[in-house]
C-alpha cells in the first residue's frame, strides 16, 4: 500500500500527516515553528521532526522505510532547492528514506478547503495574502509581502492601527476610545493620567517603550481587540478598512473565465464579520464561487503529495482525507 507524508510547517507550528493512497489520514503529530526563513535551519528541522515522529507513532505498522514521498507545504521559498536538503538528515534519523519536496503554503492551503482544481484562496492571520490556483498550481499570489512592505487587512496591520489609534488618544490627537483601556492592559502598562518630565501622560510613555522594546509583529495580538468592542467608532473604522482591503486582495487575483470555490483561512478573515463583508463585496464584484473556511494547510498538504503521487484527488477521496484527518485532531 501507498504511504505518504505531508506535511504542513508554518511560522507559529508544524503538523504531519501519514497517509494512505487512498486518502486516509492514520496519524497526525505536531510539532513548534518550522520555518527555516524566519527561525533557521536546526530548529525548523527539529520541529518538523517531531511532527512526523508523532505522526508515525500512531501506526507502528507501518515502515518508515516504506514510505514513498514527502511534501513540505512551506512559506518563504526553498532554502537550498526544492528538495529541502536541509530536512535529509532528520528524515534519515527517523528512518524515512523518500524524497521530499516543498510545495507553496498558499496552494496546500487552498487544497484543504476544496478538491477543485481551480479557485480563489484568501489567507489573512498574522499576513495577508491571496492567490488564484489555476489547474491545481499556484497561478497568481498577491501581497503576502510583509508587515513593513504590505500585509493591509492583515493581524499586524489591524493590531497597527490600534497601536497607533491608543497613541493619539493619550497624545491627545485623537478620539476616544475603548481600545485604550484594553490595549494598555495586553501590554502590561498600567492607565494613569500622571503627566511625565517629558509632557506626556505616564502611560503613552509605557506605551512606546512596550511597543518599541518587542518585535513589530508583536502587534498582531492586539488584533481580537478591534473586534470586542462593536459600538466603538475606532474599532469601527480600523475592522471595515481591514474588510475593505482583504477584499480588494481576492479581486486582485479574480479574473472573469476562472470560476471555483474561495477558501478562507487565518484568523482575521475567518472572523464571521470579516468573512461576511469581504464575501459580500467580492460577489458584487463577479467572484461567485462556494465559500470554504480552513483552519490550516494540513489537508492541503495530503492533497498535494497524493497528486504529486499520481493519483486524482476526487470528491471522495478528499472527503475521506477530510474526515480522517478531522478525526485524529482529537
Amino acid at each position: 500500500m501507498l504511504h505518504l507524508l505531508g506535511i504542513d510547517a508554518g511560522g507559529t507550528s508544524t503538523r504531519a500527516m501519514l497517509l494512505t493512497g487512498d486518502g486516509t489520514c492514520l496519524g497526525i503529530g505536531r510539532g513548534g515553528r518550522g520555518n527555516p526563513v524566519s527561525d533557521g535551519v536546526e530548529p525548523a528541522a527539529a520541529a518538523i521532526g517531531t511532527a512526523v515522529a508523532g505522526a508515525l507513532s500512531f501506526a507502528p505498522e507501518v515502515q518508515p522505510a516504506a514510505i514513498t514521498a514527502v511534501t513540505l507545504a512551506m512559506a518563504g521559498g526553498s532554502i537550498g532547492g526544492p528538495d529541502a536538503p536541509w530536512l535529509r538528515p532528520t528524515l534519515d534519523d527517523l528512518g524515512v528514506r523518500a524524497p521530499s519536496r516543498i510545495e507553496p503554503d498558499l496552494l496546500a492551503m487552498f487544497a484543504s478547503g476544496t478538491h477543485e482544481p481551480d479557485g480563489y484562496g484568501l489567507v489573512a492571520g498574522t499576513g495577508s495574502t491571496a492567490v488564484r490556483v489555476r489547474g491545481g498550481e499556484v497561478d497568481l499570489t498577491a501581497d503576502g509581502l510583509g508587515w513593513l512592505l504590505g500585509d493591509k487587512g492583515s493581524g499586524f496591520w489591524i493590531g497597527h492601527q490600534i497601536a497607533r489609534a491608543v497613541a493619539a488618544h493619550l497624545d491627545g490627537r485623537g478620539p476616544a476610545t475603548s481600545l485604550t483601556p484594553a490595549v494598555l492592559l495586553a501590554l502590561g502598562v498600567t492607565e494613569t493620567a500622571e503627566i511625565d518630565r517629558n509632557g506626556r501622560t505616564a502611560s503613552l510613555g509605557h506605551l512606546v517603550t512596550a511597543v518599541y522594546g518587542a518585535s513589530p509583529l508583536r502587534l498582531a495580538s492586539l488584533a481580537p481587540l478591534a473586534f470586542a468592542d462593536t459600538a466603538d467608532a475606532v474599532s469601527t473604522e480600523i475592522v471595515a478598512e481591514a474588510e475593505a482591503a482583504l477584499a480588494e486582495l481576492v479581486l486582485d487575483v479574480a479574473v472573469p473565465e476562472l470560476t471555483g470555490p474561495l477558501v478562507v483561512g487565518g484568523g482575521v478573515a475567518t472572523q464571521p464579520r470579516v468573512r461576511e463583508a469581504v464575501v459580500g463585496t467580492v460577489r458584487a464584484r463577479g467572484v461567485t464561487g462556494p465559500v470554504h473556511r480552513v483552519d490550516d494547510g494540513l489537508v492541503g498538504a495530503g492533497v498535494i503529495a497524493l497528486r504529486r503521487a499520481g493519483i486524482l484527488v476526487d470528491a471522495e477521496i478528499f472527503t475521506r482525507l477530510a474526515e480522517t484527518t478531522a478525526s485524529r485532531r482529537g
